[in-house]
């Protein structure tokens, strides 16, 4: 019989013992390395990628709801105004009314064309929409397309086309449903104009989901993309100094603001919608109060116009926001709120030099200069597409016509804002390089 010996514990040579080990661990490892060379390796796995359709279907239906609730609520409070019971089909189609004329669908109404857009309401249309763009490119994995690849546009171009066209559908269905006595709206011209407003905001938000803007921006002349920043923020100080007048016109106002919603004879649900629709409303007044800072004016209908030289007010819609409305021409302190766009136009100069003295210091004179030259235009046609969007009609013959110049306030700013930026560049370049040689 064979004589058994125990295997001792701790080898005599320690590269032995490491080599069993080794071994062992090995031995235990090969199961796992064996199942993880038959399968697939998860990490490079394609990801799951949704239809452009059900992407394109589910983010538009979305964008389109969250901005009509709003139109529905208003609708039904103005029912609750006239203590009249609010059947859904009619709140139905007057709030599909209400959110095409926030897209620029005219109305052909009972009291005349209404063309006079809610821009708060667009502003939020606008942006659901360019979130849906955002939700498709992501959906289609639109920025996945260039990693490690040539990037190409095409992805973010089909979410954004994707977006407009089922947007357009939409907005065609919402007039046919619309269109009954006493409302007219073209199904033609909701599809035409609901495709153009979701392939705009779906391209924008589809190309900034791929990098495609940033790429963009990446390509263009430092001068013109420092021009568009400068000019774009002058744009929006004049419209916020617009907002800032118009509130404190409202406010000094706000007695014959709450006699105008006493005599409507509501109830609270009826002052919400009131008060709800002069929010949607306001971005209008805003761009108004603008045009009136930047000296041209505005209109409203054929027997009202304001500017800072002359006044003339004739019959106006009981509406609580018209309460700040001047009765009479700048006099006193209020020549002052003129010179507030100027006032924009420096801080953006301003702004910059600084930005450009951070980021180069060295930058020439002549690269600084035309960018704040440049910056004017810019600003100017913003100015122009804001004044043009918050213009329209309001349906009576006397208010048929309703808003700013357009083209009178565009041509304004952009000298305005020009001669301002390039004085202010210059004098904070000085400064500047004055503090510079001393440090």
């Amino acid at each position: 019989m064979a004589e058994y010996k125990a295997m001792p514990t701790t080898p005599e040579d320690p590269d032995e013992g490491a080599q069993t080990r080794l071994a062992d661990r090995e031995t235990v490892k090969l199961p796992i390395q064996r199942r993880t060379v038959r399968g697939k390796d998860p990490a490079k796995r394609p990801a799951r990628r949704a239809p452009l359709a059900l992407a394109a279907v589910v983010n538009s239906l979305w964008a389109a709801l969250v901005s009509l609730v709003p139109t529905l609520f208003v609708v039904w409070g103005l029912f609750a105004m006239d203590g009249a019971d609010a059947p859904l089909p009619e709140v139905l189609r007057l709030g599909l009314a209400g959110w095409l004329l926030a897209h620029w669908v005219p109305l052909q109404t009972g009291i005349g064309p209404m063309s006079l857009a809610p821009l708060g309401l667009t502003v939020i249309a606008a942006w659901r929409v360019y979130r849906a763009g955002v939700h498709t490119a992501r959906a289609i994995g639109a920025r996945a397309h260039h990693r490690g690849r040539p990037w190409s546009p095409w992805p973010a171009a089909r979410a954004g086309l994707g977006v407009g066209v089922v947007y357009a559908v939409l907005g065609a269905a919402a007039a046919l449903i619309a269109d009954h006595r006493g409302v007219e709206v073209s199904a033609v011209r909701a599809a035409l104009t609901f495709g153009a407003f979701g392939l705009a905001g779906g391209l924008l938000g589809a190309f900034a989901e791929a990098r495609g803007i940033a790429r963009l921006a990446s390509r263009t002349p430092r001068v013109l993309r420092d021009a568009t920043r400068t000019g774009a923020v002058a744009a929006l100080l004049v419209l916020g100094a617009g907002a800032a007048t118009t509130g404190m016109a409202v406010a000094f106002s706000g007695g014959d603001a709450s006699q105008i919603i006493d005599d409507y004879h509501t109830g609270i649900a009826g002052q919400i919608g009131l008060v709800v629709v002069c929010g949607f409303f306001a971005p209008d007044v805003t761009a108004w109060t603008a045009s009136y800072l930047v000296g041209p004016g505005f209109t409203i209908g054929s027997e009202t116009y304001i500017s800072a030289a002359h006044v003339t007010v004739g019959p106006l819609p009981a509406v609580p926001l018209l309460a700040g409305l001047p009765s009479t021409p700048a006099t006193g302190y209020a020549p002052l709120l003129l010179g507030l766009p100027l006032l924009a136009a420096l801080i953006a100069g301003w702004l910059l030099a600084r930005r450009s003295q951070r980021l180069d210091p060295d930058r020439s004179w002549y690269a600084l200069l035309g960018a704040a030259g440049l910056a004017g235009p810019v600003a100017g046609a913003l100015l122009a597409l804001v004044s043009r969007a918050a213009s329209g009609s309001l349906g009576a013959s006397g208010l048929s016509d309703v808003g700013p110049q357009s083209g009178a306030v565009g041509f304004v700013a952009m000298f305005m804002v020009a001669i301002g930026a390039l004085l202010s560049t210059a004098a904070t370049k000085l400064a500047l390089r004055a503090k510079r040689a001393r440090e």
